[in-house]
């Protein structure tokens, strides 16, 4: 049986794209993945004493792993993420959790996902993305919701308490001011 290099070839070609699009995506879009490690996920969820009753975002969710997190403790996890190959990576990992009924992830922009009916919300991203998400916080969150960064804080927002052990910082929505 002789290779038909016709088909191969192009084929080839095509994951090639495929793939090096894939790994510039983020780049594109401005969304970088960098996971958050499993110990700082559980500081995360612990600083905000996240449990049932709770309904967590996590913006810029990756692969999962926090919502999943915080649905084993409980809560509803909602996941925002701008990669479709994430997206359906924890989707994958989301329906093998014992928790897959309280989760849910949206393939978007989480700047344009509504974030109203969370009492917590958890981000890893940079100061000026999390500049841009205190206003939308203010503007959509209850007061007495409760955000978790990870490494990056919230210019204009003072910690209401930040982990012993790690960068891990937690503010309390608070009324807004007339």
């Amino acid at each position: 049986m002789a290779l038909d290099w016709a088909v191969i070839l192009p084929a080839a070609y095509f994951l090639a794209v495929g793939f090096l699009l894939w790994l510039i995506w983020p780049i594109l879009i401005g969304a970088m993945f960098l996971p958050t490690p499993p110990e700082v996920v559980e500081k995360m969820l612990s600083i905000a004493d996240v449990g049932a009753g709770d309904v967590l975002y996590d913006l810029g969710s990756g692969d999962g792993r926090i919502i999943i997190a915080a649905a084993e403790r409980g809560a509803r996890g909602v996941g925002v993420e701008a990669d479709p190959i994430r997206v359906l990576w924890s989707r994958l990992r989301a329906r093998r959790s014992p928790a897959r009924d309280r989760l849910r992830v949206i393939w978007g922009d989480f700047f344009k996902t509504s974030v109203s009916e969370a009492t917590v919300v958890t981000v890893y991203q940079g100061e000026s993305i999390n500049n841009r998400l205190r206003e939308k916080f203010e503007a959509e969150l209850r007061p007495g919701s409760r955000v978790v960064s990870f490494s990056f804080k919230f210019e204009g927002w003072e910690p209401a308490e930040k982990h012993p052990d790690a960068d891990v910082y937690l503010y309390i929505v608070q009324p807004v001011k007339a």
